[in-house]
């Protein structure tokens, strides 16, 4: 019973030099995500390029296991859901991207994408009205896509209005 408050302190000292250490990594730059976890992202990218959903999500997946700063993996998760129609998943996945870097078009983009489909419209345009600041007086591809899915519509969201009530 003696060593007991002996142990807590020593835990507690444990458990706040571990969190210190996790948190010096956390402040890496995008050019230091392990090498690794970027070939595996681009594998990734392709196996979704050539409509290989399952391989795609593997490589995607190993590779924040490898690295979970790697924020285009986290982005092209997303777009591996939307391919898919997991849009909540899709705006999960970029919530997470964003929480490593707030200004990231392609999250910014992905993500209005995905509200656009969810309904969530207004939502989708607070993006882009994001992006467009980001991207100043040019004109970013992110922003041109996301005023073009902003423009076509929600086909989720039609979907469901036009599906007949069952009561």
């Amino acid at each position: 019973m003696r060593l007991l408050p002996i142990g807590i302190v020593a835990g507690i000292g444990a458990a706040l030099i571990a969190s210190s250490g996790a948190n010096s990594q956390a402040v890496r730059p995008d050019s230091q995500i392990n090498p690794q976890s970027v070939q595996l992202t681009r594998q990734g990218e392709a196996a979704l390029a050539s409509g290989n959903f399952q391989a795609a999500d593997d490589a995607l997946e190993l590779a924040l296991v490898i690295d979970p700063r790697n924020r285009q993996a986290f982005v092209a998760l997303a777009k591996v859901a939307q391919k898919q129609k997991l849009y909540g998943q899709a705006i999960r996945y970029t919530n997470k991207a964003l929480a490593l870097e707030p200004n990231d078009l392609s999250a910014l983009s992905v993500q209005g994408e995905a509200m656009v489909e969810m309904g969530a419209v207004a939502r989708a345009q607070q993006n882009l009205a994001k992006v467009r600041k980001l991207c100043g007086a040019t004109v970013c591809p992110q922003g041109t896509t996301l005023a073009a899915a902003i423009a076509k519509g929600p086909a989720v969201a039609a979907k469901a209005s036009a599906a007949p009530a069952t009561n």
